[in-house]
């Protein structure tokens, strides 16, 4: 397997959704259940989705780092809070607001990525570059990325500004309307850091809603196996350019996310993988990739990769 490949790490985006319950989680959870912890026995990473609508305590960061402690390979990311990207409140008190979740887990050598995610509204103008400039300039000892939706951002100079700041690029797969940004393999080589997220292909729902809504209707879309293949092939050609990389699928109605992470997973390595016992009931066709008794769907089994993750 190449180099690139062994620093990849695959996982959903957020825990916290009703609708995983019975098709994610346990439909009766054990005493002491925590999904963080729980999914942290099948993925080596998870973005934090919560960091998006507000900002967190250190105190909670720190609480997350330790139900995720039992998989030593395990790296969060983050999303940056919406007021930064969406409202553009680039102000002293709402940087200082999230500062403290993500320097006590960057402090932990457990943050693999900030995303700073940008709706599709936002285009490549004079205006919006300097302000993107401002905001990664406030985030410079963290490892940022950047999601941009609108295809005016395809620009090998947007690319060059992004090398020159060390700032990473994330690769997405989304509906493709009008202007919108087509899939890519891109990595930022002084970044370090790749990043790919697949939201879905839900072309009715996708701009019924609010850009920042989380409804679940947007991110009803199962991919298809046939769907996944040219991603896969994509991840590995981001690895090959960068130190680490995550892979985030975001299409989490009805616990289709996990299900295609689990299946990228197995694309990339070959191997069957561990798969929550109820989403074997939900997804039949996981069936021919897992084992329940397979051990960990981590790339690399725990106590097997001989690169210590980097925060």
């Amino acid at each position: 397997m190449a180099g690139g490949e062994r620093n990849i790490r695959v996982g959903p985006a957020g825990w916290s959704y009703e609708d995983w319950a019975g098709i994610v989680y346990p439909a009766r959870r054990p005493r002491g259940f925590h999904e963080a912890a729980y999914l942290a026995e099948f993925f080596d990473t998870i973005e934090l989705n919560v960091t998006f609508y507000r900002p967190v305590t250190a105190a909670t960061a720190r609480g997350w780092l330790a139900r995720v402690a039992g998989n030593p390979r395990f790296l969060f990311t983050a999303k940056l809070w919406q007021v930064l990207t969406h409202e553009r409140a680039l102000t002293a008190e709402n940087v200082n607001a999230v500062r403290p979740a993500l320097e006590a887990l960057a402090d932990a050598g457990k943050l693999g990525a900030v995303l700073a995610q940008f709706p599709w509204s936002f285009k490549k103008t004079g205006e919006n570059l300097a302000y993107l400039e401002k905001l990664v300039e406030r985030f410079r000892d963290l490892p940022v990325v950047v999601e941009v939706r609108h295809a005016s951002w395809n620009d090998r100079g947007f690319y060059e500004w992004l090398n020159q700041r060390r700032v990473g690029f994330c690769n997405i797969d989304q509906p493709v309307i009008g202007r919108s940004l087509g899939p890519s393999g891109r990595a930022i080589p002084q970044s370090g850091t790749g990043y790919v997220r697949l939201h879905g292909r839900n072309y009715e729902e996708w701009f019924r809603e609010r850009e920042d809504a989380s409804g679940g209707e947007r991110y009803n879309y199962l991919y298809s196996v046939a769907e996944l293949k040219p991603w896969a092939e994509r991840i590995r050609q981001v690895a090959e350019g960068a130190e680490q990389t995550f892979v985030i699928t975001n299409n989490h109605f009805h616990g289709k996310a996990v299900t295609n992470a689990l299946q990228l997973i197995h694309l990339l390595t070959g191997r069957r993988v561990k798969a929550p016992q109820p989403l074997l009931a939900r997804y039949p066709e996981l069936a021919a990739i897992t084992e329940p008794d397979a051990g960990e769907a981590s790339l690399f089994p725990a106590g097997t990769d001989p690169q210590k993750p980097r925060g």
